[in-house]
């Protein structure tokens, strides 16, 4: 029995390879996917954006409690180990890079007009790297040295390596009290300092690169949990996004505050908080409450994740699960530009003055083509899985842009911590 299952683990570790190789050559992972291919990799040419910020978003997937909108249960499934080699802090040199992490040579495999898949990875899934497990990632954003910046919502800065994307480096992080974080998003302010939120209270708070805590930032009352606020348990900041400069963070509620209600298209308004920073160098102004705007979100689904462009405008990663169909993931292009200041408003809508961001949807992920990437519990696309964390890492010919998404596993052998590699024309300002 034990050589049969090191065979089996070998065999698994080179169709894993032969996986990630497949896929950055435009070529079919594995052949059940070529001989079966799913109903997404048929319609995946055929799916086009919505231009219309004002249409309500199609179908609906159950948003609710953290293991209802990820489908997940924690599992103790034991984890493999990645590698013994890195700092104990955030800040290092980052590791070789993997020359199956290339850009596609065939351009992707469309998802839409706007989107196309370059390729996944499951080579994080269920490793561990210097005793800290590799997955419950909730966050993923560019860092100052080129590295990607990971988040685990079990309290760990993870980093990894810019091209290979293997684990370089991690860290834990505290509250004020020592305890641990429900962390959900994170950002990197230019001087490489970590802003992270959790959705407990909610927060936003500040550590250095090693993971020592600086401070936390000024919360709006109606923003906190209930009873002290409006907020909903578990529903508060789940994105999290710096602009370019360092001078405008944004906060995304993942659900409505109390009170607030629908827009005209019957689309639930979220409230997306910012903050202002003036100044730079090594003793920049502290961070002030800035404007508030309502976002509508498709319903029955979330927002998991944000990402500023230069020019102001986000992307916004819209997600929800139903059981025994699987999750929804939809990639929206977001303008808060000309949206009103919601911030001393009682209830949403707020009447006709108010404006809420205008979005337009870059694609649904489920048309994306499936690669034969295996599911560990019903997906309509097997390539879905529980998607919270977004990257845009660089820049593709044509005003493109590189963008990664990374998975939650919730540390629960029915879910896997995958890497999603896309191009995405946001289009016209």
């Amino acid at each position: 029995m034990r050589v049969r299952s090191a065979v089996v683990r070998v065999t698994a570790a080179v169709l894993a390879a032969g996986c990630l190789t497949a896929c950055a050559e435009g070529a079919p992972a594995a052949d059940q996917d070529r001989a079966a291919p799913t109903a997404a990799d048929s319609a995946a040419s055929a799916t086009a954006g919505r231009a219309d910020s004002s249409a309500a978003g199609p179908g609906a997937s159950a948003a609710s409690a953290r293991t209802d909108k990820s489908g997940g249960h924690p599992s103790t499934t034991g984890g493999r180990t990645s590698g013994s080699s890195g700092s104990s802090g955030l800040s290092g040199s980052s590791a070789p890079s993997d020359q199956n992490d290339r850009p596609s040579a065939a351009g992707g495999h469309p998802c839409s007009p706007s989107v196309s898949l370059d390729r996944y990875s499951d080579a994080l899934d269920k490793t561990t790297f210097q005793g800290a497990f590799v997955g419950n990632l909730s966050a993923l954003t560019r860092d100052t040295d080129g590295s990607l910046a990971a988040l685990s919502d079990r309290s760990v800065l993870i980093g990894l390596d810019g091209r290979s994307h293997r684990p370089v480096r991690a860290a834990k992080i505290t509250d004020e009290k020592g305890a641990a974080l429900d962390a959900e998003g994170l950002a990197v302010e230019p001087g490489g300092r970590y802003l992270v939120s959790s959705e407990t209270e909610p927060s936003v708070r500040r550590y250095d690169r090693s993971g020592a805590l600086l401070g936390r930032l000024p919360l709006p009352k109606p923003l906190q949990v209930e009873p002290a606020g409006r907020a909903r348990s578990n529903q508060t900041f789940e994105g999290l996004t710096l602009e370019t400069g360092g001078r405008t963070l944004t906060a995304a509620m993942e659900g409505q505050l109390t009170g607030d209600g629908k827009d005209s298209a019957n689309r639930p308004l979220l409230r997306f908080q910012t903050w202002q920073r003036q100044g730079s160098g090594s003793r920049p102004a502290p961070y002030r409450l800035g404007r508030q705007y309502a976002y509508p979100v498709d319903a029955g689904l979330g927002v998991s994740e944000i990402a500023a462009l230069p020019d102001g405008r986000l992307l916004v990663l819209e997600r929800g699960f139903t059981a025994g169909v699987g999750n929804t993931v939809r990639l929206y292009l977001a303008d808060p530009r000309r949206a009103s200041d919601v911030s001393g408003v009682g209830g949403l809508p707020g009447g006709k003055a108010v404006r809420p961001a205008r979005k337009k949807l870059l694609a649904d992920l489920g048309a994306c083509p499936s690669l034969g990437a295996p599911a560990h519990q019903p997906q309509a696309n097997p390539l879905l899985d529980n998607i919270e964390g977004m990257a845009i890492t660089g820049r593709a010919p044509g005003g493109r842009l590189r963008v990664l998404l990374v998975s939650d596993d919730n540390e629960s052998a029915k879910q896997i911590t995958r890497l999603y590699s896309l191009t995405v024309r946001p289009g016209g300002r």
